[in-house]
């Protein structure tokens, strides 16, 4: 099957390929990298290098979302992610934002990110009609309960039912706050608030995601269950 992505400015078409989203940790703490790109020209070389070896688009976050991770202020999230946003834009890098907050993804979007990538799934009331305002494509994630504490259960008496549920739900509220479906992905969030086995599990049933209809994105790198 074949599906056009929308983002602010341009389109992606999906079924011919699967597309490569780069990750870049703008913070001292991710799970895998934490630390080495905090500095912004560190961040920049390592997004060129990123386009360069094949990505389709790199994923900006000024805030970790390990589990166990404390929250950041939003002053604190605008500090670390502007700087390099605004220097990929005029580098002609492709982005999205990672992050919760409506006034984060503002910024970024003004500055030229294509997409939102929001783990919480439109959690902040502002969030879904600051994407809608500016085009932008728009990534829900199901996580259960926040970063600091979404490890403590992992436990679920249907977990594919239960993470399918939850994001058509928020594909819905996302349709009714304006945003449109063309520009919705969805995420079942490998690694937040599952187990090793729970991780597996989604994996093998991808498929049953798809029903949906809309473009599924999957953040399986580096994480703690391959290794397990």
């Amino acid at each position: 099957r074949s599906f056009v992505l929308k983002g602010r400015t341009r389109e992606w078409e999906l079924g011919k390929k699967t597309l490569i989203m780069g990750i870049l940790n703008v913070t001292p703490d991710s799970f895998s990298d934490g630390g080495l790109f905090f500095d912004r020209d560190a961040a920049i070389e390592k997004a060129l290098k990123m386009v360069e070896d094949g990505a389709d688009w790199v994923d900006v976050g000024g805030e970790s979302t390990r589990p166990g991770a404390a929250p950041v202020s939003l002053d604190e999230e605008l500090k670390r992610v502007m700087p390099v946003v605004e220097a990929l834009s005029k580098s002609g890098v492709v982005f999205s934002i990672d992050t919760m907050k409506a006034r984060v993804a503002e910024e970024a979007l003004k500055a030229g990110a294509e997409a939102v990538n929001d783990v919480s799934a439109l959690s902040d009331p502002a969030m879904a009609g600051v994407c809608a305002r500016h085009n932008a494509a728009v990534v829900l994630m199901h996580m259960r309960g926040a970063p600091k504490v979404m490890q403590r259960d992992t436990a679920y008496k249907d977990l594919v039912g239960e993470v399918f549920s939850y994001l058509s739900e928020r594909v819905d509220y996302a349709e009714s706050s304006g945003v449109e479906r063309g520009r919705v992905m969805i995420d079942p969030g490998l690694g937040f608030g599952k187990s090793k086995e729970g991780n597996l599990e989604i994996i093998a049933r991808l498929r049953e995601f798809a029903s949906l209809g809309l473009p599924v994105l999957v953040g399986a790198s580096r994480k703690s269950f391959i290794g397990a």
